[in-house]
């Protein structure tokens, strides 16, 4: 009885299988440093701070597991909804004005004039400057008695104003600093009103168009996407506004700039209560996400994009 040899794989496959798993190591060990830093620095914060969100904790003694005691805390904390208020005010006065001042910026540098690169760069200065510079440069301009703001109004006869001392003038205040730093989205306007094709405008302009009605009609709708990414990232930085109110006002006047994310870090690394800071951390990571979904829902109607059905 005669016994039917062995198959084997040929040669060549074997030389292309063990090519492709070289491929795969190598891959895997270039992208293995960010794949570590993921982990480490990323995904087990937020495994950890889960966990943190369900306990008592303040880095001298080991986490208690309370439940959702944290979380029925926070619903009764006055202070809590004044944050989340202040911030919501702050995100609903402070993007619109932000995309009219980007969009109204990229629009004066969309020119093809000398030296313009030179102007362009000096816009986009502001956003790349230290944030802790820029705030007390504005603290300064704030001053009530000798701030330029004041000064300014002074010149036309208006009051002097507590800028940054009134409660009614705080959040104002804030929202106008922010405006400094646009240079940024102004970039990113910029960039997609110079690939709106010169064949729509000309042939705008041909059936008799205006300047208004072409920016309306046939620029706007290009921009959408443009516009839509501005506006979703404007939305997630203003929710985590923190900077301007730590270094200027501490939350204060009266709580007025007491926005979520300082009143988080006050839980956390001044009053040491990490369960309860981790809580605040995971309810604003869900309100970000809420509202991201919501731009992205409505987004459908009215962002269009290139070679979309309308």
């Amino acid at each position: 009885m005669e016994i039917a040899p062995a198959t084997r794989m040929p040669s060549g496959w074997s030389r292309l299988g063990g090519a492709k798993v070289k491929r795969w190591i190598w891959a895997y060990f270039f992208i293995s440093p960010w794949v570590l830093g993921f982990l480490i620095f990323t995904a087990y914060p937020m495994v950890f701070s889960a966990f943190l969100s369900f306990t008592t904790f303040d880095f001298l003694s080991a986490p208690e597991f309370v439940g959702t005691k944290q979380f029925n805390k926070m619903v009764n904390d006055e202070l809590f909804w004044i944050s989340l208020g202040n911030t919501a005010y702050y995100t609903f006065l402070s993007v619109p004005a932000q995309l009219v001042v980007a969009l109204a910026m990229a629009l004066a540098l969309n020119q093809k004039l000398m030296g313009i690169n030179i102007v362009r760069t000096m816009f986009y200065l502001p956003p790349v400057t230290p944030a802790v510079s820029s705030v007390i440069l504005f603290v300064y301009m704030y001053n009530p008695d000798d701030g330029v703001f004041n000064w300014m109004l002074g010149l036309v006869g208006g009051p002097r104003i507590s800028w940054l001392g009134d409660p009614n003038w705080s959040k104002p205040s804030l929202i106008i600093m922010s405006l400094w730093g646009v240079g940024g989205q102004m970039v990113i306007f910029l960039a997609g009103l110079q690939s709106v094709p010169v064949a729509l405008q000309e042939a705008a302009s041909i059936d008799g168009a205006g300047v208004l009605r072409r920016f309306w009609h046939v620029t706007v709708p290009m921009i959408t996407p443009v516009i839509f990414f501005n506006l979703v990232l404007g939305i997630i930085s203003s929710f985590q506004i923190f900077t301007a109110a730590y270094i200027a006002t501490g939350g204060g006047p009266v709580n007025s700039t007491l926005f979520y994310v300082l009143w988080l870090y006050q839980h956390a690394f001044e009053n040491f209560r990490m369960g309860y800071a981790a809580t605040l951390g995971w309810v604003l990571l869900a309100i970000i996400m809420i509202f991201t979904g919501i731009q992205f829902y409505t987004g459908r109607r009215w962002v269009y994009y290139e070679g979309s059905i309308t």
